[in-house]
């Protein structure tokens, strides 16, 4: 297969595939048409990329469905064809979302979008072509050499306390000092950055964008720097690094694992300077007992366990968790467990023995009891959880962990230690108004509060605040509007690495910028704002996410 270049991760429907035994191609006209629907090759461009950004993730690249229903325009037999619910039906559910978790995109998208977004979705998707390991290794490239590289901090600033922050839209990462609030760098990387997560040691922050390219972070020079660089797919969501040293190894640092939504694989890469390693398919059967061979199973969350060379990766569309032993990474091994479809995110247990994860579109958290490689657990909780990592607090109930959800107003604490009511839920607390929208959760090991968001909620009221809860009694004791000086949605918490301070992301309006609160009284301590801070998202500290703390 020839190279294939793209602006976009989806607009693969432009490019022209050529094979090795055939000279015949695949090509877009000026105009598709389909019944009264026209749209030319510059509108598909553009559809592809709004769907991209806005709905790959929930409906699938290909358009076939997950956590939310599929958007073929001849249906799929479970849900109506796009082009049986017509231009109105559809820009009905785009502006109003539903109330099952899909957010209202008027307001957000223009109205050129959406009317372009009742077209899109009612003409066959664009057809992916192959992204294999020689694609992958095209586009590798390491900026700074191992050996060029600092071998130790070249100032006194304490990288602990780094924050390392999403800057989605822009496509940029900046590194924050939690100590001074000082920006020390703001560094271009993939397109609509996903997540952060931290080499084992605490150094380096990686980078994962929507469009499949990490990005590896240096904090010991002077001013942070970008190293190294990859793509491990078209379309993205995870990325991890080997964390596990012990009887069995030494693996601190040495591999990184990336997860593809499109291809649907996972990508082993050397941790130093991202060199692709292998690559392994994820396709295959479900896991409820039908038997049906899911072609496009997306990689979600990775996790990387402290007690075994393993990563926990979770396939979304076959609800299939796949506990991948890194000990020889050219041909790594898996033991597949089936659980409940489809597997988003989910975080440890206090005790690091533990796996919890979210099957969105079964209502379940799922619980894999990792050293021993087997599923522990199945847990009914509320309309599609979103634990992000979830959350871990102790009081009279027991050790907990917590996970909010996307479309129920209510957060469920699950009870993990051993005894009676183990993995049940065994207090749910009610959020503020009504419908869900929760996405993340927070608490630290030092704090009395847990606070949660309401990003997705269509009242403004309610995502434009977050809401606090005492871990010691489980109820709301503050509901906290951000600052009238920015405007946007709050999303996504973070503490500083002492867990006296609580980092808050506005976004998605006319002012953004980062909010930070004194998680003892709960009052303003400082915003960030500023040119340079560009909608910004997920925030990470190093310490926390290198040790897992949440």
């Amino acid at each position: 297969m020839k190279k294939v270049l793209f602006s976009m991760a989806i607009v693969v429907a432009v490019v022209a595939i050529s094979c090795k035994d055939s000279e015949k191609k695949s090509e877009v006209k000026e105009e598709i048409a389909s019944g009264d629907i026209k749209i030319s090759k510059e509108e598909m461009k553009r559809g592809s990329d709004i769907y991209f950004d806005k709905c790959a993730g929930c409906h699938g690249s290909t358009r076939k469905g997950a956590t939310g229903p599929s958007l073929l325009p001849d249906g799929d037999g479970k849900f109506a064809a796009t082009k049986a619910l017509g231009a109105a039906g559809l820009r009905a559910f785009i502006e109003n979302g539903t109330p099952a978790g899909m957010p209202e995109w008027k307001g957000v998208m223009s109205e050129e979008e959406i009317e372009l977004m009742t077209r899109f979705l009612q003409v066959d998707p664009p057809i992916t072509p192959p992204f294999e390991m020689a694609n992958i290794k095209e586009t590798w490239k390491v900026i700074v050499p191992v050996a060029d590289r600092p071998t130790k901090p070249e100032h006194n600033r304490n990288i602990d306390n780094f924050f390392g922050v999403i800057m989605r839209d822009a496509g940029k990462v900046a590194i924050i000092d939690g100590d001074t609030k000082e920006k020390l760098a703001v560094l271009k990387t993939g397109f609509a950055v996903h997540i952060l997560r931290t080499s084992a040691s605490g150094r380096y922050f990686y980078s994962i964008g929507r469009d499949g390219r990490i990005t590896m972070i240096d904090t010991y020079p002077k001013v942070p720097n970008i190293v190294a660089e990859v793509r491990a797919s078209f379309d993205a969501r995870s990325v991890e690094v080997s964390k596990y040293k012990g009887p069995k190894g030494d693996f601190y640092d040495k591999y990184l694992i990336a997860g593809g939504y499109n291809p649907s694989h996972f990508v082993i890469f050397d941790a130093q300077t991202l060199e692709p390693l292998s690559v392994t398919k994820t396709s295959g059967n479900a896991c409820d007992g039908e038997k049906e061979f899911v072609e496009e199973a997306r990689v979600a969350s990775i996790v990387a366990s402290h007690t075994d060379p393993i990563w926990v990766v979770n396939v979304k569309e076959t609800g299939m968790v796949w506990l991948v032993d890194y000990t020889d990474p050219r041909n790594p091994k898996s033991t597949q467990i089936p659980s409940a479809r489809f597997l988003h995110d989910g975080g440890w247990d206090a005790t690091g023995h533990y796996f919890l994860v979210a099957a969105n579109a079964s209502n379940k958290i799922v619980v894999v009891d990792v050293p021993n490689k087997k599923l522990e657990a199945i847990i009914e909780v509320g309309v599609k959880p979103h634990p992000g990592r979830g959350a871990n607090v102790k009081n009279k109930l027991g050790s907990l962990w917590v996970t909010g959800h996307l479309g129920e107003n209510k957060l469920s604490f699950i009870k993990t230690d051993k005894g009676e009511g183990q993995w049940t839920v065994v207090k749910e607390v009610k959020l503020p108004g009504n419908g869900g929208g929760n996405l993340f959760i927070k608490t630290h090991p030092k704090s009395k509060h847990l606070w949660a968001d309401r990003t997705l909620n269509p009242d403004k009221s309610l995502h434009s605040a977050v809401t606090v809860i005492d871990v010691n009694t489980l109820e709301v004791i503050k509901t906290i509007e951000m600052p009238k000086e920015l405007d946007g949605r709050a999303v996504h918490m973070e503490y500083n690495k002492a867990g006296d301070e609580v980092w808050i992301s506005v976004f998605m309006g006319e002012k953004s910028g980062i909010v930070i609160y004194d998680d003892k009284t709960l009052e303003l301590k400082q915003i960030i704002k500023g040119d340079w801070v560009e909608n910004p998202t997920g925030k990470f500290n190093m310490y926390n996410t290198t040790n897992d703390i949440y």
